[in-house]
């Protein structure tokens, strides 16, 4: 079933470029450039219902929003009478199956995760190739790895799935995060590691939450109250923060944060430094942005104290050493500087530069001692090593132009583990000396493809109001630059998420049949900080769909496609 919806889109571009069956199994067959023969479709008719706002003296026509309701009989009927027209479609096109079993083919290769150490053992994810979720291993020293958890298990229909795990800082206990039905709420289950058996109740409607381990002793967690009627689309706007303390029950946890007037967020979360000396509580109504408080639990009867009042910028921790403070901010810094600071006197006026804000934007990890900062440059990857007082030891001699993501690990590790990728190179697992600088390859992919047979190249093209957008254009080598060719531009412009180069066996696919593959980095984006941001939110948003369009005009331009052969594709989605 995931393996179909994951071909639907592929499928559609493809039957709208060509009239013949795709040979998928010559991999130098290219699409056909001849149009295929449209068919009328009979689209089933959309009700509308008089439905009249009025906003700041504008009438406002919202005839569609019957839709809303996603629990009504009548919503239902229409999604019913729509998926039967798309798959009515898609089961008459002649090159399905043969694209299918290819995809099956692409898709059916080991896929393993960047190792990471808790307690005595390194854990690491693996998908054997068309499992419906990676397998949770781990390995002590040399011995042979195990399972540890197999979300693929977790109940007969395969719809329960894990969302995240939290490890205890010395790793012997461990919350996991369930979903069942990919509901965005979730079930927390807290196991020893050694015996793999539940320590503590099982908590229940957590929903964006992450876990904050105190010590051996708890967890810190967030939720909302759960809502009457349906979870979709029901309201939820105060995020609490919680504790719970192993071997109490949920009603027994002591509500921290977000219960009054003055504390109501959209979004709550905590962090507790290493040792376990102090709480920090980032609290948010948007995507971006978040306030900032702090409580030492050495204290019991400690207040909270607050670092940041205002939403205006994006702060959290980083690391810590006993009192001091490693914070990742873009207060006063858009591309992101790491500052530090006293826990006892934690707000701006005694904030230090310790790695000054630079022209690209900063996402920084620790490991092994040192701080890395991942950088993006014109969205690829650059990597900074520096000592925790702010030196610089190296830039990282990456694998080539693409993204590397990783450098994370515990204090006293010596080798540290990164992938690399990008949209024509499947992703590749490094091993890194913390001490040399020098990479090795720790796992190759093993997926039936050859990067070597194509072009990825970055271009810039003009915005309509002259700003200069980056976009990435990959395409079989060869490729015939005559307006004629099958093309997929990627786009997303939102909520501060940046798109980087990545693999992706779908797209390999296309890209075998001759297909092109780009992507532009609009505004609304994170790729150039929190400018890019914001030129492209709120009374800005139209400069995401002016950017989006560029890139449409820039590839008919230089003759990559043409209107004919372009498809245009969005959202925020896992590769696979």
């Amino acid at each position: 079933m995931k393996l179909q919806l994951m071909a639907l889109g592929l499928i559609a571009a493809l039957s709208s470029c060509t009239e013949q069956p795709v040979n998928t199994q010559n991999q130098s067959t290219t699409l056909s450039k001849t149009s295929m023969h449209k068919s009328q479709i009979s689209y089933p008719m959309t009700q509308q219902k008089e439905v009249v706002d009025t906003y700041f003296g504008t009438q406002i026509s919202d005839p569609y929003r019957w839709l809303e309701d996603d629990m009504s009989e009548e919503t239902g009927q229409w999604v019913k009478a729509q998926n039967n027209v798309t798959f009515d479609y898609l089961e008459n096109i002649p090159f399905r199956d043969k694209l299918k079993d290819r995809l099956a083919t692409l898709l059916d290769y080991e896929r393993v995760s960047i190792p990471f150490k808790e307690g005595d053992y390194t854990y690491f994810y693996k998908n054997d190739g068309l499992q419906n979720q990676a397998v949770l291993f781990r390995q002590k020293d040399d011995e042979e790895p195990e399972v540890f958890l197999d979300p693929n298990g977790f109940s007969e229909d395969g719809t329960t799935s894990l969302s995240d795990i939290y490890f205890s800082e010395d790793g012997s206990l461990l919350t996991y995060l369930i979903s069942e039905g990919g509901s965005d709420w979730r079930t927390a289950i807290t196991i020893n590691t050694l015996t793999k058996e539940e320590v503590s109740s099982q908590l229940h409607n957590l929903k964006f939450t992450a876990i904050a381990w105190r010590d051996n002793a708890g967890f810190y967690y967030s939720s909302y109250d759960k809502p009457e009627g349906s979870e979709l689309s029901a309201k939820t706007d105060q995020h609490k923060l919680y504790f719970h303390k192993l071997g109490t029950q949920q009603d027994d946890d002591q509500l921290i944060f977000g219960g009054t007037a003055e504390q109501k967020n959209r979004y709550v979360g905590a962090k507790v430094t290493e040792g376990g000396q102090y709480l920090l509580i980032e609290a948010a109504n948007s995507t971006s942005g978040n306030k900032l408080y702090l409580q030492d639990l050495s204290q019991p009867a400690s207040n909270l104290v607050t670092i940041l009042q205002h939403e205006n910028s994006d702060t959290t921790l980083l690391d810590s050493d006993g009192s001091t403070l490693l914070l990742e901010t873009n207060w006063q810094a858009p591309n992101k500087r790491i500052i530090k600071v006293d826990a006892k006197s934690p707000t701006v006026d005694h904030w230090q530069d310790l790695i000054p804000e630079t022209e690209n934007v900063l996402d920084a990890v620790t490991g092994g001692g040192y701080i890395f900062g991942r950088y993006m440059v014109d969205a690829i990857s650059k990597i900074e090593q520096f000592d925790k007082s702010g030196k610089l030891i190296r830039t990282v001699t990456l694998p080539g132009i693409g993204t590397a993501k990783g450098f994370k690990g515990k204090q006293k590790q010596s080798a540290l583990y990164y992938s690399f990728a990008n949209y024509k190179t499947p992703s590749t697992i490094y091993s890194f000396d913390i001490n040399t600088g020098l990479s090795d390859v720790y796992r190759q992919s093993e997926i039936a493809f050859n990067p070597d047979d194509y072009d990825s190249k970055q271009v810039f093209y003009p915005s309509k109001d002259g700003t200069m957008v980056p976009m990435i254009i990959t395409f079989k080598k060869g490729t015939t630059l005559d307006g004629n060719n099958p093309t997929i531009l990627y786009g997303y412009g939102g909520f501060n998420i940046s798109l980087q180069p990545s693999f992706s066996a779908t797209t390999a696919a296309w890209l075998e049949q001759g297909g092109i593959y780009a992507v532009a980095s609009l505004r609304g984006g994170g790729e150039y900080g929190k400018k890019w941001h914001k030129a492209g939110i709120t009374l800005h948003k139209q400069n995401v769909f002016d950017d989006f369009i560029s890139a449409a005009e820039y590839l008919i331009a230089k003759q990559y496609t043409s209107s004919d052969y372009l498809a245009i594709r969005g959202g925020q989605t896992a590769d696979y």
